[in-house]
């Protein structure tokens, strides 16, 4: 489960993105059903993605190294170094969050 938590929250927000472009199927009015689905959808996955980078940061200063990612968020760690654009050896739960969103609108 802890291994999905990235992937899931990629495919929410690639789904959001995806669907943004799309036009409407009830011929232009608004569907009041799918927005609050998919808005506790995404919540609900930024709150076990924060959940997991608490979890991950042992040391509880808002930075995960390398090796905290490698122990606790494995997909982290294969993206450390896309995700850590200022090279300073961390990561923090902002960039990873901004690292999901332009994979997301990339199409990955």
């Amino acid at each position: 489960m802890k291994k999905m938590i990235v992937p899931l929250i990629l495919c929410i927000v690639s789904a959001a993105a995806s669907a943004q472009g799309l036009p409407p199927a009830n011929g232009g009015a608004p569907t009041m059903a799918a927005a609050p689905a998919t808005n506790e959808r995404m919540a609900r996955a930024l709150s076990q993605l924060q959940t997991r980078f608490a979890q991950a940061n042992t040391t509880h200063d808002g930075k995960l190294t390398r090796e905290q990612a490698q122990a606790g968020m494995p997909r982290v760690a294969q993206h450390f170094d896309a995700i850590d654009t200022q090279h300073a050896g961390y990561v923090t739960l902002a960039q990873i969050e901004d690292f999901m969103r332009q994979q997301a609108a990339a199409g990955r």
